[in-house]
């Protein structure tokens, strides 16, 4: 037997971890363009959440720009990257949000946050690529262009489909809800 004093198990200390990004880290890394909605949603359904994304030029910078977005803004309901490039030299990373009418705000914040990682000084030195069309971002226009509720987007979208479904010479579908006063003007009319 041995009259050492026993030790409890403890594990070993891990040295401080200091990998972060730091000012101006990611300068020539990203293309200043945010693409809304060209991806479908891995959360939810698509009417309940916007999905951003970002082209990187760099694996690494994609890994800390999802990262970035993981643990800084508590609206960002998930960031993930590709696991491999998209294109040569191109790799996605993209954050997504709730359907709701801040969501302007909060992209306009996380684009003059950007600033302190990119050559892009703030906000208007982005463009937003959404459903075949790029403009310079505003707060505005995408508040405008983008649905900003699930009912504003399955109106939207049932609006397109019954656009083919016209062109088909198939019945449309009704684009809003039917309250109860509308159900009794159709009930009364036959209909």
């Amino acid at each position: 037997m041995s009259n050492k004093p026993k030790t409890p198990n403890r594990p070993l200390a891990q040295p401080p971890l200091f990998e972060a990004l730091e000012y101006k880290d990611m300068v020539g890394m990203m293309k200043p363009t945010i693409h809304v909605d060209e991806f479908a949603s891995k959360m939810g359904d698509d009417d309940d959440i916007i999905v951003v994304s970002f082209f990187l030029r760099n694996k690494a910078a994609a890994k800390d720009l999802k990262s970035w977005f993981e643990r800084g803004y508590d609206w960002v309901l998930d960031a993930d990257q590709s696991p491999g490039e998209i294109r040569p030299g191109r790799y996605l990373v993209y954050i997504e949000m709730r359907r709701r009418s801040t969501a302007g705000e909060k992209i306009k914040q996380a684009l003059d946050d950007l600033s302190t990682l990119t050559e892009y000084e703030n906000d208007s030195a982005w463009t937003m690529h959404y459903e075949g069309r790029t403009l310079p971002f505003t707060e505005d226009t995408f508040n405008r262009l983008v649905p900003l509720s699930p009912k504003e987007y399955r109106a939207r979208k049932e609006q397109d489909l019954n656009e083919v479904r016209v062109a088909a010479g198939i019945d449309t579908k009704p684009i809003y809800e039917r309250d109860q006063d509308i159900r009794q003007l159709q009930s009364a009319a036959g209909i």
